[in-house]
């Protein structure tokens, strides 16, 4: 009889950014997390949307984002795998970086670990290497946890709410 490995089969809580500028962007969003909300992935929580400019070109339609807490059995990269189809299945396509999208998603934090996962297929580094520089993440991060505390700087998020520019906070208008 084969030993299950109990840590791994725990659920993680994982936390998710979506975004959209292109199409209908609320269809486009709640979409995606119905798509993510299956046996593998259950939503716990949903963070209020929010409005921000595109960036860096201004002229690009404006997003919508907002942020899931999740529990999954999914390991990150097979997270990311089943995240990735999801996108494709809403339209996106390959395209320059911060072009626009249908959808975008990004896995923030995975279970308040750090990891870094390298190979010719994908590259995966956790918490998200930008989670800590962008308001249009954190503010809807905050929505669903207020004491989420950044696993490799050890800052809480409040404080790196504090941190950032308030000319590019003041610009997130919550819908």
């Amino acid at each position: 009889m084969k030993k299950q490995d109990i840590y791994g089969n725990q659920a993680k809580i994982v936390y998710l950014a979506i975004g959209s500028n292109l199409g209908n962007r609320r269809h486009n969003i709640e979409n995606a997390k119905y798509l993510i909300n299956d046996k593998d992935t259950k939503i716990i929580k949903i963070s209020k949307i929010y409005e921000t400019q595109s960036w860096p070109n201004k002229k690009f339609p404006k997003y919508l984002n907002l942020v899931l807490k999740i529990k999954t059995r999914l390991t990150p990269l097979i997270l990311l795998k089943k995240i990735k189809h999801i996108e494709y299945l809403l339209g996106r396509t390959k395209n320059l970086k911060n072009f626009p999208r249908t959808c975008d998603i990004d896995i923030l934090d995975y279970n308040n670990k750090i990891i870094i996962i390298k190979s010719s297929k994908k590259n995966l580094i956790l918490p998200h290497p930008e989670v800590h520089k962008r308001g249009f993440v954190l503010l809807p991060l905050f929505d669903v946890c207020r004491n989420w505390i950044h696993p490799q700087k050890n800052i809480d998020i409040s404080a790196l709410l504090k941190a950032l520019n308030i000319n590019r906070i003041n610009s997130i208008k919550e819908l």
